[in-house]
């Protein structure tokens, strides 16, 4: 199948390929709830090479710029407990961590996770991560920019793959709020 974005040789529906995913990303696919059908989420074959976006957008399509999102973990603290949470934002804008997203943590502080507690708490793959199959007591901040897209490059849980996923599905994932301004340029 021709991807509906990007300059890519074939596109699978994530359904037909949960082999390629890892094993979280794959239960969410499978378990898929949303209005959006799950066959529209659409998995690429990349190269780990070019996983991050300078080099992905210039090896698979400059327009994927303005079509790409990144998944990170924040970790906010109050108190001495710790809050993990997800932040989907476009790849053009960071996360405004603390602002938004302590905020809405109730955090008097937060930050990006240690790369060892985003692995090891999601089982994915460090510059991969997803906002599929995330553990299900996790908030997933997602900014409105990316939901009002038609189509969303994002991780696949591995480095090696990318998934093409409509934008407004991602308002539909588990724990998944929409906020204004979650993404600062």
């Amino acid at each position: 199948m021709r991807a509906p974005i990007g300059d890519f040789d074939t596109a699978t529906p994530a359904p037909d390929c949960l082999d390629e995913l890892t094993a979280p990303v794959a239960d969410a696919v499978r378990g898929w709830q949303g209005t959006v059908p799950a066959d529209q989420i659409l998995y690429v074959d990349t190269d780990p090479r070019w996983a991050d976006t300078a080099t992905f957008v210039e090896h698979y399509g400059r327009d994927l710029l303005e079509r790409s999102a990144n998944c990170v973990v924040v970790a906010g603290k109050r108190a001495g407990e710790t809050r993990l949470a997800a932040c989907v934002v476009p790849s053009t804008a960071r996360a405004d961590v603390n602002g938004v997203v302590r905020r809405h943590l109730g955090a008097r502080k937060a930050s990006f996770a240690p790369m060892e507690t985003a692995t090891g708490e999601t089982g994915m793959e460090y510059g991969g991560i997803t906002p599929l199959g995330l553990p299900a007591d996790w908030p997933v901040l997602v900014d409105s920019a990316v939901v009002d897209l038609s189509y969303v490059v994002i991780g696949s849980g591995r480095r090696r793959g990318k998934l093409l996923i409509p934008g407004k599905a991602l308002a539909e994932l588990p724990g998944a709020v929409v906020l204004e301004g979650l993404g600062a340029a």
